[in-house]
């Protein structure tokens, strides 16, 4: 699975990128059949705490997974969005 990340207005530190690569990585678990993940990185001008988004779509053939989660670091809405895909892919799985 290749993993391509955006981070919009900013540059993305390595450690964030390892970590991001680390869990989109264990995705592949779920479902074999997962071309890439396209994560989106972003903040929100508010002044709303929860401003670092995350966006990730899977292409699978047939079909696109797409799930946004915001939280207080970049981290956090990774870690969000990441177990959002992980029970949409079970449920997928449970399904066929």
């Amino acid at each position: 699975m290749k993993i391509n990340l955006q981070s919009l207005h900013f540059k993305a530190s390595d450690h964030l990128k390892d970590f991001i690569d680390e869990k989109v990585g264990k995705l592949a678990h779920f479902d074999d059949k997962i071309i890439s993940a396209d994560v989106t990185l972003f903040t929100d001008d508010g002044n709303n705490t929860d401003n670092k988004f995350c966006e990730i779509r899977l292409s699978v053939p047939g079909y696109d997974d797409f799930v946004k989660k915001n939280g207080e670091s970049y981290e956090a809405a990774t870690s969000d969005a990441v177990d959002t895909l992980q029970t949409i892919l079970r449920r997928k799985k449970d399904r066929a």
